[in-house]
């Protein structure tokens, strides 16, 4: 038996987005549901596309989207490899889906219900976070308790996950081990994920023989477009680091040469300063030898007592 991968684009968008009770497992094994009332019953299947209320924009398309009797919209996205303005898409998408629930003019603020966005990471963007499991929320920053509901951001990081970190929540760690351990080279999928039924379909919905020719090759195309951007993101990391080296040694050697520069000049300056001041002094001492030399001499003490005196040398006291 071999299997595909269910995190490519083809394979989760059939396991998902195809099967009602399998994307209701998902999102309460990995939703922030506290109560077995705020579980997932039904789910209806909505256009992944979000269509912009203007021509001029964008539209954006989700994995999987869908709501439940209450309203409640649900966002599923698989992410193969991180970037920066994936988190802004994912904010973009929940806030489009919330707003568009008021279709008319007469709609009501208060009728607008919960938007989950569940988001799973092939990749690691939180490297100085061991958890894998990421809840963000709106909440006051002086007292975290306090909530605007309305939007609600789960990310899991795929490469992080461990068991040990879902105690209790048998149902999340079998769909992170599907996730994580079903792949091209598994031959035999784990008895711990054939013993649940939900699992065991999910598995089954990714065996290579359910697929036909064609997808295969889209789905092939999708793991070749993943290696190329991996590694076009892989160079402009590398040359970011190496320009960033060149730029930051070049900067530190002109910056240590204007400081070297700097420091030379205030100690030249010091110096000029302090042997201005040493040759002030002694030539201070010395004219005012001389002048004491001259009233000695004026008073006929002789040549070597005022010499001796003074320390002028006594042909210079002799020339006075």
């Amino acid at each position: 038996m071999r299997y595909l991968d269910p995190k490519a684009d083809l394979t989760f968008k059939k396991v998902f987005g195809e099967h009602p009770d399998l994307v209701i497992s998902l999102l309460n094994a990995l939703l922030p549901f506290e109560t077995p009332e705020e579980e997932i019953q039904e789910i209806e299947y909505l256009t992944p596309e979000l269509v912009p209320e203007t021509p001029l924009k964008k539209n954006s398309i989700v994995d999987v989207r869908c709501k439940d009797k209450q309203g409640r919209q649900f966002l599923v996205e698989m992410q193969m490899l991180w970037s920066s303005a994936f988190m802004q898409r994912v904010l973009f998408n929940a806030s489009k889906a919330y707003v568009r629930q008021l279709g008319g003019r007469e709609s009501k603020y208060e009728l607008l219900q919960p938007v989950y966005s569940l988001n799973l990471v092939n990749d690691i963007f939180l490297p100085d976070i061991p958890d894998a499991y990421h809840d963000y929320k709106i909440v006051q920053v002086e007292h975290t308790d306090k909530v605007i509901e309305g939007l609600r951001f789960i990310f899991v990081e795929l490469p992080k996950f461990t068991p040990k970190d879902f105690k209790g929540k048998k149902m999340a760690v079998l769909w992170l081990r599907y996730l994580t351990e079903i792949n091209e080279q598994t031959r035999q999928a784990p008895q711990e994920l054939l013993d649940n039924p939900e699992i065991s379909k999910a598995v089954t919905q990714v065996e290579e023989s359910a697929f036909s020719d064609a997808q295969l090759w889209w789905y092939d195309d999708f793991w070749d477009a993943v290696r190329v951007e991996n590694t076009l993101i892989s160079d402009a990391l590398r040359e970011g680091r190496e320009k960033g080296m060149k730029e930051g040694m070049q900067e530190g050697l002109e910056k240590g040469m204007q400081e070297g520069m700097e420091k030379g000049m205030q100690e030249g300056i010091k110096e000029g300063i302090k042997e201005g001041i040493k040759e002030g002094m002694k030539e201070g001492m010395k004219q005012s030898n001389i002048q004491n030399a001259r009233g000695m001499k004026a008073e006929g003490i002789p040549l070597e007592i005022i010499a001796k005196i003074t320390g002028l040398p006594l042909d210079e006291i002799a020339g006075l």
